[in-house]
């Protein structure tokens, strides 16, 4: 087991002005444990910058060391690393055993009977204990996918790296293969790099969250601060399914005037606001409030365009009907709220549950307020 530090990470592609920047001077501490995931969009840079933790890439500028030791020099042999892959990777001509153990015997000393008892003990451990004679191909995506994170834990190794191992698989299997790798790594207590596109892992997964967008670091935290303390709007933006409703508008005095409403700033607001004379409220699905007519200064009326139910919950999209616009979003409530598409509703967005980004730059200049239990509990974590 071992730490992680990262030291201005740069990874260009090409050369003089036709370079692409894949990572852009990313500094990050991974403590000695901990499981971190790297989260963003296809492109973001996540499986390039573990390529180079691993180093399968060499990065253009910058230091990696794994331990008290820069392994900017070293191969992918000589990091005591682990990988998993999203194709997972196996040998079809080798059963189940020999494609746990190959590495084992490719890298080590180990006697055939320390070899046997290690890929037995992981074997079980994966619950695969009863294929070892079985060749990949005759396996399931998911007992392959356990194939490979065995072969993995049998070289013992200081660094877990998984590219996206579960992308392969069907949405139950993944829930449950989410859930295993989480026991597993608490178990085995190794450092794990985890990278994934997808939002609902990353929550679910990580210790802490290392959110990146064009291969710009955006965020560090634990799930819960980047989802309740975004640091911006991308973070606000990614995190969350569906995704944060974003309200561009002007500032008018204490009224924001956005695209088909209007919504008064509560004192807060408007002195995060300051001078800036346009930002964008932010609000998710989960706090806005759909009534049968609007009282509050928060509330404006809407048509409902479409209805996707969910069994307990459903999501309403709709448009506001103050005047022409485009402008739709999207609403989370009841499942056995009757609510259909062309009805006309009247929408509250609460002032203590919404955010507020700078249009130029993405900024968050206000965060929603959360009650004081879950106040301690986040400041816990961070």
């Amino acid at each position: 087991m071992a730490k992680i530090t990262l030291d201005d990470v740069t990874k260009r592609f090409g050369d003089g002005g036709e370079a692409v920047v894949a990572v852009d001077e990313i500094s990050l501490d991974i403590e000695d444990g901990e499981f971190v995931v790297f989260v963003g969009p296809s492109g973001s840079g996540k499986s390039t910058l573990m390529r180079i933790v691993a180093g399968l890439e060499t990065q253009s500028e910058g230091d990696v060391a794994i331990g008290n030791t820069v392994v900017n020099q070293l191969g992918p042999r000589a990091r005591d690393i682990a990988m998993v892959f999203q194709n997972y990777a196996l040998y079809p001509n080798m059963t189940v055993e020999e494609n746990m153990s190959f590495g084992l015997k490719m890298s080590t000393n180990l006697s055939e009977e320390e070899v046997e008892e290690k890929v037995t003990s992981a074997a079980e451990m994966m619950g695969i204990g009863n294929l070892l004679d079985n060749r990949p191909g005759e396996l399931s995506g998911g007992q392959q996918q356990r194939v490979a994170l065995g072969r993995a834990i049998v070289r013992d190794p200081n660094v877990f790296l998984m590219d996206e191992p579960l992308s392969n698989l069907d949405a139950k299997l993944r829930a449950s293969m989410r859930t295993e790798i989480n026991r597993l790594q608490n178990d085995l207590g190794v450092t794990t790099l985890y990278v994934t596109h997808d939002q609902t892992e990353a929550m679910t997964m990580g210790d802490r969250l290392v959110v990146l967008n064009y291969g710009e670091l955006q965020q560090v935290g634990t799930p819960l601060e980047c989802f309740y303390r975004p640091a911006n709007q991308f973070v606000a933006g990614f995190l969350g399914s569906p995704s944060m409703n974003f309200f561009e508008g002007s500032v008018e005095g204490g009224t924001l005037r956005a695209d088909g409403f209007d919504y008064d700033l509560t004192q807060q607001m408007q002195s995060s606001v300051g001078k800036r004379n346009e930002v964008v409220l932010g609000a998710r699905p989960e706090d806005i409030t759909i009534h049968d007519q609007s009282t509050a200064d928060t509330g404006f009326e809407a048509v409902v365009d479409v209805v996707e139910p969910m069994g307990s919950i459903s999501y309403v999209y709709l448009q506001p009907t103050a005047q022409e616009t485009d402008q739709t979003f999207v609403v989370e409530t009841d499942g056995q709220r009757p609510i259909s598409e062309s009805q006309h509703v009247a929408v509250e967005i609460p002032g203590d549950d919404v955010h507020l980004f700078d249009t130029a730059t993405g900024e968050t200049i206000h965060q929603r307020r959360l009650d004081s239990e879950a106040e301690v509990a986040l400041n816990e974590q961070m």
